[in-house]
Formats: structure tokens, C-alpha cells, sequence
């Protein structure tokens, strides 16, 4: 791990013009790019001390090895050089958005002589016109299949086109007139290129003319008294029109915009796209990416769309609706109006359909995270490798099968408590989580808020059970080993498994803690790591510096899913008895409450939130509660629920389960 002191340029040597910026490792290998307005600004930003830097920035600067720039004339000429840059250099820690899954496309192959629809999947090919992607390739092939009928251009393929072509008779979809067949010289390539561009236009959302051209049509034909011309073409204004609402209107004012929302945790953030043309939603797609920088959703909007324009500007809309503006904003509606060749605004949606469209796209943004988190968190393949990584860069005799994490939460020193969650096969085993209550050190009276101390009691108390519990199993031991079920129930003996690797929630201080307790209770094949919040290192007992994996590391990824496990776990414990000793000490201050009464009360109502939510006629219910007395309850846990909403306004209102990728959402 090389000190960004060693390579930092002097500041005076650094250019104040914009510019883009890379940072190389030791082997020369690009590892990040960034652009400035201001190169030395920016520039000295990384080279400050590194306890302030974001934990992904430090990891950043701590693994590269050199830094250079290079100077530009304008903000709009370094946005895309850094964009040529990314897609030439790849470094790993610029976030890169990986599809979340393959969508399919609507191509039409407008570079042949005689162009041909499909649906596809994969990267866009030159001389071919895409539209879409779209959620399904069902919906589409159906949507293609109705509009056939009335542009029938070619769809088959080009083995199909040449035999027709050589036996001089069409395919099937030529006699049902869902093809012009052009393989048998019924039109020429000039009037199927024509068919070819209506069909263009129709998808891309022009479809007005196309229906009031058929309209006329029909009518004419009527009025010709042509009856079975104006049959076909009544069909054919069916078709158009149910085409055109497999395709739901979500704007009416025929806006043609990208509408993108963000999901996003410490670790990853999601992205959704819904493209709307014409008013109408014509396709949605998606990405994740890794989070490997220290910005905010202004800078994740800014790098996701660099990368989705930055090469193709033939998909660029008018309007790109965005949950927050970009850091640079105007430069950017620059570039995409120079790639574009006409005006390109960039904003945020304030009211009426585009922000509730919006609103639409961040729930299915949400909604993929989640669904990410779970696929990631249960493939086999994923998690052995993980275990594998862990075992190999902490030197590990063996996979650690069973992982136990360990973790303090207080609020001021008070109800202090702990948790220890278990990952068994990298899955959590919620049935062997455990909470403990810290109790007061020997000589005194009330718990002080001490972390350290706090681990190596929590860690003493669960391994103290431990040797309990294997001396218990080594008692009543078989010929095939020691009893690890209880023989009266048939359940596994809480705490009789040693788990292959202890976690703790910090850095040196409580690693050297947990180990400390492991030594005085005589075990020393347990081995003990930390992971600390702030720069995600992995500290071991007795070590100056801390072991760094890669950021798109599966070990860390799980260490860091099982350290937040026990962190909300821990959390969870201590909010529950926070609560409740609130109520319970308002109902203490009840006149004429007792303590036969107040377990009377609270056993009535079965849980505390019911007794919030209950009026004061229900509690006057309860037997030997009055009416007074009822609404003294009332007032009381009304003050205990609003102390206790004051005291947790530090706490997030929404957390991720990053076991299981739920989303908590607490009130």
C-alpha cells in the first residue's frame, strides 16, 4: 500500500486550466480518471490528510502509484476526453453500469438493400436502426407481428430471402401480405425502402399521420364503394391502434425524454431508464454498478449519462429527466447538444405526470437493487468464491464454513446492548442470532459507555458458554464424538458450534479486545478479524496494518453484508428495549398505577405498540383502569412514544437488509 505522499506532484507544478486527471498503480495501469475545472484544485484535493478522505477515495489513493493530467481549452472538451478516456482505460475504481439484465432490441437493418426487422439482444451493430430495448421480447415480436400487416416489409432471414429469391416463389408471410416480397421482385427496392422508413417513423412515435392516412383511406375506398379495400384497411387501422396501446401514454404532450431514477446504498446503486417518444413509453432498461467513489447522486447522475450518450448519439432525446442535476450540468447539455445536433435540456421534474412518471421509474429502480442484493447474496458459486477469498487472504486453515459477527449499539451509554449474527455457507442462520445485554464491569454500578470493554465482555460471556456447552456434550459423548444435540429436545445446544471465524464490528481496539477474551478463556484456534466502517480495511490481532481487499472483491463484499447484519441486528435490540423502558417508566409516573396493574395493562394489549395505538375508552376497558386514570396512561405514553421518536431522528428512516436485500423502512 503505497502513502500518496510519495508520488504527490508540487502543487505549483499542477496547471489551474481544466483538464482531465489519471492515477496510475505501481505496474502503470490506469486505476481512475477524473476531470477538473481547476487540475490543481482537484487535483491537491487527494493528497490531503487521508483520515479525511471517503474510505473509497482513500483506497483509491493508497493503491495508485502516480498521478498525471492533461490540459484542455474547455469544461466540454475534458468531459469527453475523461468519457474516451473510461472507455479506453476501464480503471476499477470509476463506476462502470453493468446491465442487470439482457434487453431485448427492435433493430432494422437499414445499411442492407433490402432491410429486415428482428428482434435481438446484445450491442448495437452499424447500419442498423434500434428502438427500444423493451422489458419483454414477446410484447415486442406481437407488437412487430400486428405491424406487418400494415407496412409489410421483410422480416425473414437472409438464408429464407435467397432460397425465395432462387425458386422465384415467397416465403408463407408473403402470400399472407405480411411482406411485400421483395425476393420475388413484387416491389422494388426503392418502394420497400419507402415501407421501411414509414415503419421508422411509426415506431419512433410518429404515429398520428399514419392512422389519419389510413383513415382517409378507408373512407375513400367506401365512398369508391371498393368495400373489401376498405375491409382491409378498417383491419389495418385495428392493428395500428392496437399497437399503439400495447404502448401506454404517460405523457400528453408528445415528449420525447429519457426519464432516469437511482436506487442506491453505501455499497451499490441501480439505475432505471424509461424511454418515452411520442408521449408513450417505448422501451425501459437497467443497470448496476459498484460505488467506488465518494459522490453523491449529482455525480452518479453525471457519470451515468456520459457513459449511456457518450457514443451514440442517434439515441439522444430532447429531454433527459434526472433525480438530481449533475455537478456541471450546463457543460454537459452542451456536449449532448453538440452529439445530438440540436438543443438537449437536462432537469429535475417538480410536479404534475413527469415526476410522478419518475416516481414510477424510482420504484422499479428500488425494486432491481433488491433484486440484485438477493441474486448476489444466494448464488453458490458467489459465495464459495467469497469464502475462498477470505480464507486465503487471512491465511485461514479452512474455509470459514460458519462466520459469527459481533457488534456494540448504545445511545450515550445507555441501554447498551450487543448482537452476534451467524452466516453459515455465506447465507445468514437467523435461528443462531444472539442479543446480549451488557452488563456493569466488576466494581461498578451502571454500565459506562466503553466499546472496547463492552466487546471483550460479550465476547467473553458467548465462548464462556461455549467450553460449557462442549464440556456438556463431552459428558454424555458417543463413540462417534461429543453430544451437540440436546438428547431431551432433539435441538442443536445453543452455542455448542465454534465458529471457523470471529468478526467484530471496529478496528485494532476491539480486535484486540475479542482476542484478548479468546486468550484468557484458553481457546486459540479461533481465529479473529475487524472490519472498521470508515475505510472497509480488515484488521487482525497484533497487526500494524490492516489487510486491503479490491473493492469488486466477494470476501469483502460478505464480510461487509455480515458486519451491517449485525449492525441492524444490534440496532433493532437496542431501539425495542429503548422503547420500552420508555413506556415503561411514563407508566411508572402514573398516579395510582401499580405494578400488578401496569402487568395487567401491558399483558391485555399483548405488545406496546398496541397500547400507543389504543384510545383511552379501550384502555378504560382493561379491568381496574377508570376512565381517569386511562386518560393519564394515554398522556404518558404519548410523551414516552414522542421522546422516543426525538432521540432516534440520528438513525436512517430507510435501511437495506444487505443479508437478504429487504428494504426496512421504519416509521
Amino acid at each position: 500500500m503505497a502513502s500518496p505522499a510519495s508520488y504527490r506532484p508540487q502543487p505549483g507544478s499542477i496547471p489551474t486550466q481544466p483538464g482531465v486527471y489519471r492515477f496510475r498503480d505501481a505496474k502503470g495501469r490506469v486505476i481512475y480518471v477524473g476531470k477538473a475545472k481547476n487540475l490543481r484544485s482537484r487535483v491537491s484535493s487527494y493528497f490531503q490528510d487521508i483520515r479525511n478522505l471517503h474510505s473509497r477515495t482513500a483506497s483509491m489513493v493508497t493503491s495508485a502509484a502516480s498521478v498525471e493530467w492533461t490540459t484542455v481549452k474547455t469544461e466540454v472538451e475534458a468531459l469527453q476526453l475523461e468519457y474516451s478516456w473510461i472507455k479506453e482505460f476501464d480503471p476499477r475504481f470509476n463506476v462502470k453500469y453493468r446491465d442487470d439484465k439482457s434487453y431485448p432490441w427492435l433493430a432494422v437493418t437499414v445499411g442492407e438493400e433490402f432491410p429486415r426487422v428482428m428482434v435481438g439482444r446484445g450491442a448495437k451493430r452499424k447500419g442498423t436502426r434500434y428502438f427500444g430495448p423493451y422489458g419483454h421480447a414477446w410484447a415486442i415480436r406481437e407488437t412487430v407481428d400486428l405491424l406487418l400487416r400494415v407496412f409489410p416489409m421483410r422480416s425473414c432471414s437472409n438464408g429464407v430471402f435467397k432460397r425465395s429469391s432462387q425458386i422465384g416463389r415467397p416465403c408463407l408471410l408473403g402470400y399472407i401480405e405480411k411482406c411485400a416480397a421483395p425476393c420475388v421482385g413484387n416491389v422494388t427496392a426503392e418502394q420497400h425502402r419507402e415501407i421501411v422508413d414509414d415503419f421508422c417513423d411509426f415506431m419512433a412515435g410518429n404515429t398520428s399521420a399514419f392512422v389519419k392516412r389510413v383513415e382517409k383511406q378507408m373512407y375513400a375506398a367506401s365512398e369508391a364503394l371498393d368495400f373489401e379495400r376498405a375491409a382491409r384497411l378498417r383491419d389495418d387501422l385495428g392493428a395500428l391502434t392496437k399497437a399503439m396501446e400495447k404502448q401506454a401514454v404517460v405523457l400528453a404532450d408528445g415528449t420525447d425524454a429519457d426519464v432516469i431514477a437511482l436506487a442506491e446504498d453505501p455499497l451499490e446503486v441501480a439505475v432505471q431508464i424509461f424511454y418515452v417518444r411520442g408521449g408513450r413509453i417505448r422501451g425501459q432498461r437497467g443497470w448496476v454498478a459498484d460505488r467506488t467513489d465518494d459522490g453523491g447522486t449529482p455525480e452518479l447522475v453525471q457519470d451515468f449519462l456520459l457513459q449511456l450518450y457518450g457514443g451514440e448519439s442517434d439515441s439522444i432525446p430532447r429531454e433527459v429527466l434526472v433525480p438530481a442535476l449533475p455537478p456541471d450540468a450546463g457543460v454537459l447539455e452542451e456536449l449532448l447538444s453538440d452529439l445530438r445536433g440540436s438543443r438537449v435540456t437536462i432537469r429535475v421534474p417538480q410536479r404534475g405526470a413527469k415526476l410522478a412518471l419518475q416516481q414510477t421509474v424510482a420504484t422499479n429502480a428500488r425494486q432491481s437493487l433488491v433484486l440484485h442484493k438477493t441474486r448476489r447474496a444466494s448464488d453458490l458459486t458467489t459465495r464459495n468464491r467469497a469464502l475462498e477469498e477470505i480464507q486465503s487472504v487471512l491465511s485461514l486453515d479452512e474455509v470459514p464454513l460458519r462466520i459469527e459477527c459481533y457488534d456494540v449499539s448504545n445511545l450515550q451509554g445507555t441501554e447498551v446492548v450487543a448482537s452476534m449474527v451467524v452466516f453459515e455457507d455465506g447465507l445468514p442462520r437467523k435461528g443462531e442470532y444472539r442479543r446480549f445485554v451488557i452488563k456493569p464491569e466488576t466494581g461498578e454500578t451502571e454500565v459506562t459507555q466503553n466499546d472496547v470493554a463492552h466487546m471483550h465482555q460479550v465476547i467473553t460471556r458467548r465462548f464462556r458458554r461455549l467450553l460449557d456447552e462442549q464440556a456438556k456434550s463431552e459428558a454424555v459423548s458417543t463413540d462417534s464424538g461429543p453430544m451437540l444435540v440436546d438428547p431431551e429436545t432433539g435441538r442443536p445446544r445453543k452455542f455448542a458450534y465454534a465458529p471457523g471465524l470471529v468478526v467484530v464490528d471496529g478496528g485494532p481496539p476491539q480486535v484486540a479486545a475479542a482476542q484478548q477474551a479468546l486468550t484468557e478463556l484458553g481457546i486459540n484456534d479461533i481465529p479473529v478479524c475487524g472490519l472498521a466502517k470508515r475505510l472497509e480495511e480488515v484488521w487482525l490481532p497484533a497487526e500494524e496494518d490492516p489487510v486491503i481487499l479490491a473493492r469488486t472483491s466477494e470476501g469483502l463484499y460478505l464480510l461487509q453484508r455480515i458486519r451491517d447484519e449485525a449492525h441492524r441486528f444490534a440496532i433493532t435490540h437496542h431501539r425495542s428495549r429503548r422503547s420500552k423502558s420508555m413506556v415503561e417508566s411514563a407508566l411508572d409516573d402514573v398516579p395510582g398505577l401499580g405494578e400488578v396493574r401496569r402487568k395487567t395493562l401491558l399483558k391485555h394489549f399483548g405488545s406496546l405498540k398496541k397500547l400507543r395505538l389504543a384510545e383511552a375508552e379501550e384502555i378504560a376497558l382493561v379491568p381496574g383502569i377508570g376512565p381517569r386514570t386511562a386518560e393519564a396512561i394515554k398522556a404518558a405514553v404519548a410523551t414516552a412514544e414522542s421522546t422516543r421518536k426525538n432521540a432516534g431522528t440520528t438513525a436512517h428512516a430507510v435501511q437495506v437488509n444487505t443479508a437478504t436485500g429487504e428494504i426496512i423502512e421504519e416509521n
